[in-house]
């Protein structure tokens, strides 16, 4: 007598979640040597960033001590989803293994959220460092509240799909590495995250209004302090906006090369 197999389904929430953990199990043992040294990495960037601005001031004013250290933690979460993701997404394309993982049995949707925990794991350390860091330093008035939650979760989120958009848009590697560069010289050269948006020039603060960095600043400062951000329904928009827009993006350019 013969027993006919029947295979498992490929589909339904049981079978996402199964890929999901696979591919998070995936992402952390592929990085497992470079994953304990980017997170002492991050650990090092937000402490280090917030007493090395601090060392441009011979008495660093008040508002500015909060604006530099409630803007340093946007950095530590956003730099490892529109920076760390793209390099690494661009390190695969050029060592050709671009295809392979994209060809694993899995949703790619699976993937996604998979590198999505990973930044969590990569981002929240340096982050609360540097948090913890900023108000030993500079003994600021912080109002931690439940709003950093959805904050950090909505900024993480963005920064994230927007890498990923770029990294798997864009062909060329050295393009990818380029526009990370320049990402990182306008988060913390040209957006309102460690200063006010008052002290750019007019065209380039309206400018920032239409751009996420300086609302993801926004909703995190909003959940660690009181009466310093105006506008946050808009900057909750305006993210949310940004985040659907670059996962519709991802989605359209991962669907082409199924």
């Amino acid at each position: 007598m013969t027993v006919a197999v029947i295979p498992a389904l490929r589909t339904g929430p049981g079978y996402w979640w199964h890929s999901f953990v696979m591919m998070t199990r995936w992402e952390i043992v592929g990085l497992r040597l470079l994953l304990p040294i980017t997170v002492f990495v991050q650990l090092l960037t937000g402490a280090g960033f917030v007493l090395g601005v601090g060392l441009f001031f011979g008495q660093i004013p008040s508002r500015a001590a909060l604006f530099l250290s409630t803007g340093v933690i946007v950095i530590t979460l956003a730099t490892v989803g529109l920076v760390l993701g793209p390099q690494l997404i661009a390190a695969q394309k050029a060592e050709n293994t671009y295809d392979f993982i994209w060809s694993l049995p899995v949703p790619r949707s699976t993937a996604a959220a998979a590198w999505i925990v990973t930044n969590a794991i990569i981002a929240v350390p340096g982050m609360v460092m540097a948090l913890l860091v900023a108000n030993l330093r500079y003994d600021i008035d912080l109002v931690v509240s439940a709003a950093i939650v959805p904050g950090a979760l909505l900024t993480l989120y963005t920064a994230t799909m927007l890498g990923y958009a770029i990294a798997h848009t864009v062909k060329q590697p050295m393009l990818i590495n380029l526009i990370t560069q320049v990402t990182i010289f306008a988060l913390t050269g040209f957006s309102p995250v460690n200063f006010p948006k008052e002290q750019l020039p007019d065209w380039l603060a309206a400018l920032n209004e239409f751009l996420p960095l300086s609302h993801m600043a926004n909703v995190m400062r909003a959940g660690l302090t009181e009466g310093v951000v105006a506008g946050l329904a808009r900057s909750y928009l305006a993210l949310s906006l940004w985040a659907v827009a670059a996962t519709l993006v991802t989605a359209f350019v991962l669907r082409r090369r199924a």
